[in-house]
């Protein structure tokens, strides 16, 4: 693959691994999954940044409860800083208001993403998260031609077309030639805190089969808990469980 489209990082920047977390749709928890693994990875004392490639739908500085602009000074913008230290990138930290939309083509869209690699300064970064837009469209493409991605996490859910969405994640970053380091399948099931029991409420899993037909691992099956929503909606997400995500952090390492 030739890297014609290269974008140049920061010179003020310094990162380490870049790791895109992705998904064949919307609305299966990828931002969820974001949070999650850099919390997990800045608990075993790395560096941590997430940069927010959903331009159009941006969750990461409510999830973290970071709110105001990114800070300027005269090298450039800088990210946020989390409670726990870790650095958050946003087009929500960039408007004037969180519930402003950005209404923008495809081509602006992408521009804004690279630009969060060229223009903002990543100070000291071991691993750099990059929450993408759901599919294998515009802005993808963008990110894994001009950002050089070590690898990627792709999450699912049950209730999907599961296999052939999956499938098409998989074979882009096939085409692209960049590593898929493994699944994480999100509200695959819900934990009675009564019976104790575990309900399938949105019907049997096929990750496993999907995975062995790629030869992939799965990485974590997170529970539907009422408690996550609770949390990440008082952006409180640095004090949720890692849900088993902490040996995906070792794996990442």
């Amino acid at each position: 693959m030739s890297n014609q489209f290269a974008a140049e990082l920061n010179e003020f920047s310094q990162v380490g691994k870049v790791i895109g977390v992705v998904s064949g749709k919307g609305g299966v928890g990828k931002s969820l999954v974001t949070s999650l693994l850099a919390v997990a990875m800045n608990r075993r004392g790395h560096r941590v940044g997430i940069l927010d490639g959903d331009i159009t739908g941006p969750s990461i500085p409510k999830a973290f409860g970071i709110s105001g602009k990114a800070p300027m000074d005269e090298r450039g913008v800088h990210p946020a800083q989390s409670k726990s230290g870790i650095s958050v990138m946003s087009i929500n930290l960039l408007l004037d208001e969180d519930t402003d939309p950005v209404v923008w083509r495809g081509p602006l869209v992408g521009g804004a993403v690279k630009q969060f690699w060229t223009d903002v300064i990543w100070d000291d970064i071991d691993y750099l998260f990059i929450d993408m837009p759901p599919g294998t469209g515009d802005v993808p493409l963008t990110v894994f031609q001009s950002i050089p991605v070590d690898g990627i996490v792709v999450v699912t859910s049950p209730q999907e077309l599961v296999s052939m969405i999956v499938a098409k994640a998989v074979k882009m970053a096939e085409l692209m030639n960049i590593p898929v380091i493994g699944l994480v399948e999100n509200m695959s099931y819900f934990a009675c805190p009564d019976c104790g029991s575990s309900h399938r409420i949105f019907g049997e899993s096929h990750i496993d089969q999907i995975a062995l037909t790629h030869g992939l691992p799965v990485l974590a099956k997170l529970p539907i808990d009422p408690v996550i929503a609770s949390l990440v909606d008082q952006g409180k997400v640095e004090e949720l469980a890692s849900y088993g995500l902490e040996q995906v952090a070792a794996l990442i390492e």
